[in-house]
């Protein structure tokens, strides 16, 4: 259950129209999906949520568009956000991740999740090698 309402033509706003008319040029298609609908509800938050997330994401970087999906995946599932697991491994795969990346992906989640939590319960210290203060 939402914890605000979308607004029921957000589009009649002129700053929501051009986040929208930004969001569908970016992504060369037409759908708006629910998370800026829902953001729509504020356009100051829409349009600095969109200007970063198209930073981050659409811009060109040091990071391949299906590593950063594949990153974003692994944040999301480890944060426990379905929403954004559910879209972005649907990003993922319209970039490419095959079902074998995908497994992969999962397990290194997985694995991650769980040595994570064997390091902070043995509460484990940091090698010197790996801390560069100590260089």
């Amino acid at each position: 259950m939402s914890t605000v309402t979308p607004p029921k033509n957000p589009e009649e706003n002129p700053r929501v129209k051009a986040v929208f008319d930004d969001i569908r040029a970016t992504r060369k298609s037409d759908f708006i999906n629910n998370m800026w609908l829902w953001l729509a509800f504020d356009p100051d938050l829409l349009e600095q949520t969109w200007r970063d997330v198209k930073a981050v994401m659409a811009e060109p970087s040091a990071l391949d568009p299906l590593v950063k999906e594949m990153l974003y995946i692994a944040v999301s599932v480890t944060n426990g956000c379905d929403y954004c697991a559910h879209s972005h491994t649907a990003a993922a795969k319209a970039k490419g991740m095959s079902d074998a990346q995908h497994a992969d992906l999962l397990r290194v989640i997985s694995l991650a999740a769980r040595t994570n939590q064997l390091a902070t319960a043995l509460q484990v210290p940091v090698d010197a090698v790996f801390d560069k203060t100590s260089d």
